[in-house]
This record gives structure tokens, sequence and C-alpha cells, in this order.
């Protein structure tokens, strides 16, 4: 008897099949059969469950004689199931990796619940992945399992079938069966709710929901949408027939009466000419079964006076005023613009100030990196100099007290860029920046390079992405300043950015905090972050991957942690794709200081990210998984073979990741020797006082510049915690002179 039978009704889906009967097969807990049910498709639908099953002896083939709707199918992989717990699946979804043993975990720690329910995210045919918007309705949080009075809240979430694995001798107990029809589901999870004797959640995206571009049965316009009102009268009838139910029957009735309005107000899902009949029916049912005292949303007044006529008016009168509204904002923003260009030029012509410097980062998304580093330095190295920092509204909060704060688009951010003598920026300042004579801009960029860059760009149109290398060269013209960490940096920013401007060799100004944090201060960031006393924290950070249109996780998180125990928790800092909740996997995607992320943990886990460059500062231990290495390389290109010259521990799949971990590779002998030849050539001059070697330069003319601390006389990096498991390790010897490079 396998622990689940995991049912896929399958017709018309010939292109989605196989990617959904794979990912149930694919599976790391194996035990389970695939029942998948061929509902006399017209397509090769049968032909490719025979192929799976003719391959996997998990999966038995169930091939119907005539069409029976979705409903029936599974009622007849139903009929064949032997599995301890159903878990329905559409043939155009996908279980997430791991799915079945999240919740075969879940449903032993929760006692054997009847129904256990998880959560899902929606993946678009344009590569975005949305989560369940109501996914605090599964936290896991309070006792399992529970009953439905205990979490009403369960209602509210979306009711299908396959968001819940069911005890299969609960389900036949009570003979729970779908019925003909669309919205089967309706009159299916309403009553297993209801009956449960004990419910438990699951606070992990387990399914990925497919919102097909085309081809979604409820989003075809047919006369089968009517089918919803005998799914509701099915519903009524088991609270009758279940007189203990009768409690539930106004939050039934608050859900039917909703429904209706949205089948009614979703454009192209009622034939022409059906509108009034399909409302006439709703206000039927209102009467029927409304219960007094249930309070109502405002839109479903239409369903209780059935104003079909007073709601086609309202639609059409709502559309010419949002047409209109449209129109005069288009026209308030147009001469908003021409006033903003106008007020522009007027200051490019009023005197530039020489006590004003204007900094921003990553196109305005708030105060960090390189410049933020230099702001902090201008304020206390160049008091007079009045700082202003440019950042969107949403990113407004993460500028500190002190520098003035500008939003783009204003009439204040066009005043400085106009007559702020320093312009200081990693990004593209703004395409309609006109730098004059007397002002300086500094450009920091973003890292020290690994992939192709800038004009390298050009024969890796994959990386490149559309970039307007002309454009691009323009914004290099107004280059004054470019600032580089290290020999490697300066020789190819110079190369693929060619200009006129000096490169100043002295360090990265963002790595200064490395060696001004304390033991205290790390603790600190550790505690606000939630990661245990003790605990081994891992920094994962991978790259971006520009031949990937959907950024999804490389590596398995949570089989990485079940694997190496308890003692250590991730820090994941991903580019998409929802994470699997859990206490030992902290989501920091949206943390505003990647140093303060870098200080917190124990040892960074990365690829091709340029963040091993600046961890390589705090000489703790870094581990390169390399499971994409080839694609990475040929898709965007790179300027050393990161497996012959690694800041680590290399790991080529996520067996041998595992295997580094708990074997104490990661920060073994061999580890700590590559890590130093590695800082050793990328980190010659962070040693704390980068930011104020560039604000003498820039400012001071070079004046009681200070020199570079050889790397054999720096602090060591701050301890990760005080039970930090990290030995400690000495920092290696020598060191580059200072440059500058025209």
């Amino acid at each position: 008897m396998p622990r689940f039978s995991v049912i896929v009704p399958a017709y018309k889906v010939q292109a989605y099949l196989s990617e959904c009967l794979d990912s149930v097969l694919s599976q790391s807990y194996p035990d389970l059969e695939l029942i998948a049910v061929d509902d006399c498709s017209p397509d090769a639908c049968g032909a490719i469950i025979d192929e799976y099953a003719a391959r996997d002896a998990r999966v038995r083939p169930v091939h119907l004689a005539e069409n029976q709707g979705l409903g029936r199918a599974r009622n007849a992989g139903t009929a064949e199931a032997t599995g301890d717990y159903l878990v329905f699946l559409d043939s155009d979804d996908t279980l997430a990796p791991d799915a079945l043993r999240s919740i075969a975990d879940r449903i032993k720690e929760s006692g054997e619940p009847d129904v256990l329910v998880y959560d899902y995210a929606r993946t678009y045919w344009d590569g975005r992945t949305v989560r369940n918007q109501l996914a605090g309705q599964l936290t896991e949080q309070g006792p399992a399992p529970f009953r439905l009075q205990d979490r009403p809240g369960l209602l509210r979430v979306l009711m299908v079938a396959w968001n819940k694995a069911y005890r299969r001798e609960f389900v036949e107990e009570h003979g729970f069966a779908f019925p003909p029809g669309y919205y089967e589901d309706t009159p299916w999870t309403f009553p297993v709710l209801m009956a449960a004797e004990s419910i438990a959640t699951l606070d992990r995206v387990c399914v990925h929901y497919r919102q097909r571009r085309q081809g979604n049965i409820l989003g075809t316009t047919s006369r089968r949408h009517f089918d919803l009102f005998e799914q509701y009268d099915r519903v009524f009838a088991y609270v009758a027939e279940h007189p203990e139910l009768a409690r539930w029957r106004p939050e039934l009735f608050r859900r039917m009466i909703d429904h209706y309005a949205t089948v009614f107000t979703k454009r192209d899902r009622l034939p022409r000419g059906s509108h009034g009949e399909f409302l006439r029916r709703a206000r039927a049912h209102y009467r029927r079964y409304r219960v007094p005292g249930t309070r109502m949303r405002r839109r479903n007044i239409l369903v209780r006076f059935g104003l079909h006529r007073t709601f086609r008016a309202f639609r059409l009168v709502s559309a010419a005023r949002r047409r209109t509204f449209k129109a005069a904002v288009k026209l308030a923003r147009a001469v908003r613009t021409g006033v903003l260009r106008l007020h522009y030029r007027i200051q490019l012509r009023l005197p530039v100030r020489a006590d004003r410097a204007v900094f921003t980062s990553s196109a305005g998304r708030g105060h960090g990196g390189d410049p933020g580093a230099l702001e902090e330095a201008f304020r206390r190295h160049v008091p007079h100099i009045r700082t202003a920092w440019i950042a969107r509204a949403e990113h407004q909060h993460t500028v500190p007290p002190g520098p003035r704060r500008l939003r783009p688009g204003t009439a204040a951010y066009w005043t400085a860029l106009a007559r702020a003598r320093y312009l200081v920026t990693d990004d593209v300042l703004d395409p309609g920046l006109r730098k004059r004579p007397g002002q300086i801009l500094v450009q920091t960029r973003q890292g020290t390079p690994l992939g192709h860059m800038g004009l390298d760009l050009q024969e890796r149109p994959a990386a490149a992405r559309g970039t307007d290398f002309a454009r691009l060269l323009r914004g290099v013209d107004q280059w004054d300043l470019v600032l580089s960490g290290n020999r490697h940096s300066t020789l190819i920013w110079e190369r693929v950015l060619p200009g006129r401007y000096r490169t100043l060799e002295y360090g990265a100004p963002r790595n200064d905090v490395f060696q001004r944090s304390t033991s205290a201060d790390v603790a600190r960031l550790r505690e606000t972050l939630g990661i245990p006393e003790g605990a081994v924290a891992i920094l994962y950070a991978p790259a971006h991957r520009d031949y990937l249109r959907t950024q999804r996780p490389l590596l398995d998180l949570e089989r990485i942690l079940r694997r190496l125990g308890p003692r250590f928790v991730i820090l994941a800092r991903t580019h998409g794709g929802p994470l699997g909740a859990g206490g030992r996997i902290i989501d920091v995607g949206d943390h505003p200081s990647v140093q303060s992320l870098c200080l917190a943990s124990d040892v960074l886990l990365t690829d091709y990210s340029s963040i091993m460059f600046d961890y390589a500062n705090l000489d703790r231990p870094i581990v390169v998984h390399t499971g994409d290495w080839e694609a990475y390389r040929a898709a965007r290109g790179t300027y050393f073979d990161l497996c012959a010259f690694p800041p680590g521990a290399v790991a080529r799949s996520e067996d041998e990741l595992i295997d580094v971990f708990a074997t104490g590779h990661w920060r073994g002998s061999r580890s700590t020797q590559l890590r130093a030849a590695f800082r050793q050539r990328f980190c010659p001059y962070d040693d704390g006082r980068a930011a104020e070697r560039v604000v003498r330069h820039v400012v001071l003319g070079g004046t009681g510049l200070p020199p570079v601390v050889p790397l054999e006389e720096r602090k060591p990096a701050p301890s990760a915690c005080a039970h930090s498991p990290l030995a400690t390790v000495p920092q290696p010897s020598g060191s580059l002179p200072v440059t500058e490079r025209r």
C-alpha cells in the first residue's frame, strides 16, 4: 500500500502532460502510485500515459471509454487508488520539488489528519510566479490537527481539490465523489472541509498552478458556467442532510453570492444575451438560501436585486469615466514633463554649487553600496559639503538621517542634478542628464566583474538583452572618475568601457564596514535576522542567469538542510520563485544591506555572483556551486576560470555540495589556501579606508591620502557570533601598492 495515490485526469493537454507526470515521478519521496486517467482524450494523452506506464511501474493507466469530464475522471482514479492519502493534480499543473516529502512529514507530525491543506503558486505563460495571496491562512502556528470551526478562514482559500491531501479511508467513509459539470470542485471541497474531524495546514508551495494563455476551461465562453447553480444546490443539499453543519450556512451563502457575482462580471465567460438569465437564476438562489442578518459585499447587491440593465449602464458610465480620467492624467503628465524640462534648462544656466553632492545607487533603489559608503564618508571627512540621496518613493525609508532625500522626477531632483558639483552613482544616473563644466561625476560600478560587461556583451545577446551600446558609451563619456577595487577590475573597465575618465584603484568603499564592525555588531545582526545562537549561518547568494527567462532556485535548500542537520541555517538571497517556508530558511531577498548579511553569516554559498569578491574580505569560508558553469560561461562569458581559481571549495552538483559541508571541507586547510590566494588578488586595498581615500582625492585634491594597510597587518574579521563554530583562520600576507590609472 503506497503512502500517496496521485490522481491525474488528462484531456486535451498533450503539451503539458509530460511535465506534469515528470514532476510526480521525480519527487524525492518515492512511496507513491500515479493514477493517470485518460478521459478519452482525442489527442496523444492516452499514448503518453501508456509510455510512462511502460517505463515506471508506479504509473497505473486508466482509459475511459467515453469522455466523462474532470469530476468523473477523478472518481475513476479514486476507485483505483490504494494509497493512504489521495492527492489530486490537474494535468497542466506540476508538483513542486520535494512537495510530497513535505506533505508526508507534515501529515506525520500533525497526527494523520483527514485533510491537509497546502499552498500553491500561479505560474504564468510569461514566466512570472506569484504565490497565493492568502498564504497567511495556512500558517502552521497553533495546535494541529484542528477542526474547521477553529480556523474558518480556510474557506477563503481557493476552493479546489488539488491543494489538499485527503485520507482515503475518510473519503470512502463519507462517500465523497465529484459531480459532473463545471465547477465540480465546489460540492466536493466545502463538504470535505466541513465534515473533516481533523485538518492540518502546510505553509509551503506544493503545486505550481499553470495560468494558460488560452484554453483554460473556466476562462472560455460557454453556457456550461450555468452549472454553477447546480453545484451550489448540491452543497446546500449536503448541509440539509447533515443538520450539525447548519452553522456554516451564512458563510456558504456569502461564498455562493460572491462566486455568482465573480462569474457574472468576468468578461467573455457568459455567452452574449445570457447575462439576464444568469442574474435571474442567481437572484432565485439568493432568495432560496438567504440567511437573515448575513453581511454582504457591496457588489453582491447586484445579485440580490437582479439589476442587470442598471449594472450594464453603470459599467458604461464607469468605462467613460475611466477613459476621461486616463486622458486627463496623460495630459497632466505631459504638462508636468514640459514644465520640469524648462525648469532643468533654467537651472543649468545658474552657477554650480561647490558645496553640494548628490548620490544614488542601483537606479534609486535605496541607500547602500559604494555610493552609500561614500555619502557617509563625505559627511564624516568633508562636512562642509551638503549631501543629497536620490531614492524612489518605496525606498525612501532606507535613507539614514543626514542627507537630503530626493525623489526622481521632481523639481528638487532636477535642480540637484543641474547644480551639484559632485555626482556619485553605481548605475546610470539619468538618461536626461547634461553634465556641465565644473561638475565631477564619480562612477563606482557594482563589484568586481567575473562575467562579461560593457562592450564585451556585444557578442553575448542573451546577456546583453537589447543593450543600446551607443547610449551606454554616451554615458561613459560623462564619467570623470571610476572606482576600482583591484588591478583585474581596472584593466577590464578601461577596455570594455573606454572613455577619458581616470581610474582610482583605491578599494571598494562598501567593504570598509567589514573592518569597522565588532563582534557585538555581528551578534546584533544575527539576532535581528533570527539566526539561532551557535548555528552555522550559510549565506546563499546565486547570480542572475541571463540564459533563463524565469529565475528559479537551482538548489533544493530544504533538502540540503535536511541532509546537514539542525546545526545549519540558510540566509537565502535568491532571484525568483517562492521559497519554502521553514524556520531554518530565512528569506533575505529584500534585505537592504548585503554587507550586513555577509557580516551575520559564517560561510558564503554562491556560484558566479560578484559578492564572492566582497565576502573574501571577511576571510571566512566560501563555497562555490558550479553545476551549470558551462551554460553560464557560454551565455555570459567570463574573465577567468572560476573552477581553476576559486575562493574556496567547489561543488559541481547538489550532492557534492552536501558532501563538502558534511565532511568539513568547506572550512578545511585547502579551502583556506584557496581563499588566501583569491583575497591576495582581488582584495589588496580593502583595509577599511577606501572611502576616505576616494573623498580626499575627489574633494581635497589628494591631500592626506591614507596609505594602504598591508593584508597581514589588518585586524581579523569579527567572529560571526560568540559561539561561532568557525575556527580562527590566520590572515594571509602580502599587499599591493595603490595606483592611479588614466
